[in-house]
């Protein structure tokens, strides 16, 4: 039924191809007793949206399913984009696939209130992860434990590469001077010794991020339980991981700080402008802003398009519309980054767009022949080998992961498949090996496209509204100073005015003055933090402005709050010099 509203509401004319696709989905649903989750999902999703809680347009696999659109747990077409259903869910696939879904980091908590108020607090937990003994965390915790000192065990920990996956065998044999370690004394022997006895054990446990689980009576019968000594939190004793084996129902809500911004944003714009922007309406089809905004590398706090690497092959992609934005996500990665420069050059007509196979160019035109996405992979499976598309994920995930016996098996079906559409077999045996080269790195389009819906919001905020998109910005990261002074930086190059910190004119966030300037936040200020500055507005509000230091000193903060202040020269328009202020400080408090 919610289907059915949904479908009217989103397509209108609902075409024999949309029903078909909906009638499929929902078959595979109910086969797989998937309905109960997708109710649940939808029903937390629109809470949020009903509660002005800002909703992703969607994460992961999910945003190809039709069934998930129009039931509002996604603001993705998969139709539209050509995105597969089989992707997220099919009947072959043993685990059961999550559907991911970002909130406002602010909001998130309301979501799950809401779920603990709806299936009871007995039935609803947060889930326990657990943080284990790295390369590097091991060699300090056990120098720690053996009484080394700190220097010195903090100067063999830096010998180990900063690598992903990084273990202690592996780095001993990446540098020399490393294994020399052991021959220093015992004690340095003991410490690698033990350390890689040690290494990969559970170290502490915390709370999962994102992760909920949700059962269908008290919690007890199901799981067990831990509760955290120090915060009192309770989650289960099992991860997310021992959760899924047991058939349990988890949820995954994330916090994602550019839903924030934009929310923020979009909120400023109101107030300012008495504009009410409802940013999930907009165009993607704006080409101001893929000239202004994308092509010219204008992206300092775009979303997903920030990076200095990014950003250089941006101003050479000169994207003008959201296919090539989703291109772009997906390329900018390792492995296939690669293939920018000829994708960029086929796009231009510089290079020959080749394909393998005539029946080839109707899945790979949109990408210029080059193979970009997974759903791409299932498709030629499909056209090609004559796999069913639940056969195709499974291919696809048999080549992601290398399990050679699987994908040795896969390849016998693929080739004698070709061979009855009369391609030959050395040709269909470099379809399957091209197949093979690109799973191991397709990205999975349908999240792309949900995120570069994102990433296009905030470079249209950016585009329209920039001192409320950077005010919006700065504030949503206060603490990160790196992250602070690349914002300002921008902010200065679009010729926006940072007006200093203010004892009498700062709030605790960035707020605007007018159309180009800003001005300075005091909570952004080291050693400041919300709750003194929450102490001086509301101490301002009462007491009026500020006249001298020790109108200031009246206030309720502590010594290193005021230091602060004085040093970054928010207190310069009082009556005393910036010096004698700080030299006085004990005598003045």
């Amino acid at each position: 039924n919610i289907c059915m509203e949904g479908i009217a509401t989103k397509y209108g004319d609902i075409t024999p191809e949309i029903q078909k696709r909906l009638n499929y989905e929902l078959s595979v649903i109910k086969k797989m007793g998937y309905a109960g989750y997708f109710l649940i999902t939808q029903d937390f999703v629109n809470y949020a949206k009903t509660n002005n809680i800002p909703v992703g347009p969607g994460r992961g696999s999910a945003a190809g399913s039709i069934v998930a659109y129009t039931t509002n747990i996604t603001d993705v077409d998969p139709l539209k984009y050509n995105l597969l259903f089989d992707r997220f869910l099919n009947s072959e696939r043993v685990t059961m696939p999550d559907i991911d879904i970002d909130f406002c980091i602010e909001g998130r908590s309301k979501v799950i209130d809401y779920i603990k108020q709806k299936y009871g607090h007995d039935s609803v937990a947060q889930i326990i992860t657990f943080g284990t003994l790295g390369a590097k965390s091991v060699v300090r915790d056990v120098g720690r434990v053996l009484g080394m000192s700190y220097g010195e065990v903090d100067s063999i920990a830096k010998l180990i590469p900063n690598e992903p996956k990084m273990t202690l065998d592996k780095a001993l044999k990446a540098n020399p001077e490393l294994k020399q370690i052991s021959n220093k004394s015992t004690t340095h022997k003991q410490l690698l010794d033990y350390s890689k006895v040690l290494e990969g054990c559970h170290r502490h446990a915390s709370t999962h991020a994102a992760g909920v689980v949700i059962t269908p009576g008290p919690l007890t019968d199901y799981v067990p339980l831990f509760k955290n000594v120090s915060t009192g939190d309770i989650t289960t004793q099992v991860d997310m991981k021992g959760l899924e084996d047991m058939g349990l129902l988890k949820m995954d809500f994330l916090g994602l700080r550019n839903l924030t911004v934009i929310d923020q944003a979009v909120r400023l714009v109101n107030e300012r402008h008495n504009n009410n922007i409802d940013i999930s309406k907009i165009t993607l089809d704006d080409q101001d802003v893929y000239h202004n905004i994308f092509s010219q590398g204008n992206t300092i706090g775009v979303f997903q398009f920030e990076s200095d690497g990014m950003r250089e092959y941006i101003r050479k992609f000169k994207p003008n519309c959201i296919d090539d934005i989703v291109a772009l996500t997906s390329l900018y990665r390792p492995g296939p980054m690669a293939n920018i420069p000829e994708f960029i050059n086929r796009r231009e007509g510089k290079s020959e767009i080749k394909y393998l196979h005539p029946s080839l160019e109707d899945i790979l035109k949109e990408t210029y022949g080059i193979i970009v996405y997974q759903e791409q992979v299932m498709q030629i499976a499909s056209k090609i080998g004559g796999f069913t598309l639940s056969e195709s994920d499974l291919m696809r995930a048999a080549m992601g992961k290398k399990k050679k016996n699987l994908m040795a098996s896969f390849k016998v079906k693929f080739v004698e498949g070709a061979i009855e559409q009369n391609i030959d077999k050395k040709r269909a045996v470099e379809i399957f090996e091209l197949l093979e080269k690109f799973a191991q790195y397709g990205f999975n389009k349908s999240h792309a496209v949900a995120y570069s819906i994102i990433a296009y919001q905030t470079a249209w905020l950016k585009h329209h509204y920039p001192v409320e998109f950077l005010t919006a910005n700065i504030s949503s990261d206060l603490n990160d100073t790196d992250r602070l002074i690349k914002l300002l930086g921008d902010a200065k190059r679009l010729q926006i005015q940072i007006n200093p910190p203010h004892i009498n004119l700062s709030n605790a966030d960035f707020t605007i003055l007018n159309d180009s300037t800003i001005q300075f936040g005091l909570a952004a200020i080291k050693n400041v933090g919300y709750k003194g500055i929450q102490e001086i507005i509301d101490y301002r509000n009462n007491n009026g402005p500020f006249t001298s230091i020790f109108d200031l000193s009246n206030v309720n903060i502590n010594k290193k709050i005021l230091e602060s202040l004085i040093l970054v020269g928010a207190c310069d328009e009082l009556k005393e010099h910036r010096f004698q202020m700080y030299n006085s400080i004990d005598i003045i408090l």
